[in-house]
């Protein structure tokens, strides 16, 4: 069982629960521009300030909003970043575990597919990646890896919004 602070070093991975359209204004201001205002966003969304306020708050502690600042690691000096596909020879959850817990992996997913997992690492240099790479590979129930090494970062959005495309809100579990 996953305790609260393995939640919170693993990010935003929680169910997606109801927004409404008010929840969803807030998310999408915020992901406009994660510094607006309160006071603005409460004005355009037609509500109060102390609102805004709450369910930023709720939507924090939900684990399903986070507002941070997005990098380029290879603009910022970080001279390696891969996504490794991870195959697996039994479940795929004790080794995803493992390396959510290592920081230089800041996304771990289990798929379907030719993957069992796909880790993104972000390393200070190629050596960094390559002791990695074999940190993986000597977890138990690991069977292979394949490395994607990333030559350049072309496109990083996270401005989606909180609906789908055809306006249809996530089904709550």
């Amino acid at each position: 069982m996953r305790s609260a602070a393995d939640s919170e070093r693993r990010g935003a991975v929680t169910r997606p629960r109801y927004l409404d359209d008010v929840d969803q204004r807030l998310i999408e201001a915020l992901q406009k521009n994660g510094r607006e205002p309160f006071r603005r966003i409460a004005a355009e969304v037609g509500v109060s300030e102390a609102t805004i306020r709450a369910r930023y708050g709720r939507l924090c502690e939900d684990n399903i909003l986070q507002v941070t600042a997005v990098t380029n690691p290879l603009g910022l000096g970080f001279e390696a970043q891969a996504m490794v596909g991870i195959r697996t020879a039994g479940a795929p959850e004790p080794v995803a575990d493992e390396i959510a817990g290592w920081d230089e992996a800041g996304y771990v997913v289990i798929t379907a597919g030719q993957f069992d997992i796909l880790v993104e690492l972000v390393c200070a240099d190629r050596r960094q990646l390559l002791d990695l790479t074999n940190r993986v590979r000597a977890l138990d129930g690991v069977v292979s890896t394949e490395s994607f090494l990333y030559l350049e970062l072309w496109k990083q959005l996270y401005d989606w919004g909180a609906r789908a495309k055809d306006g249809r809100r996530p089904v709550t579990v």
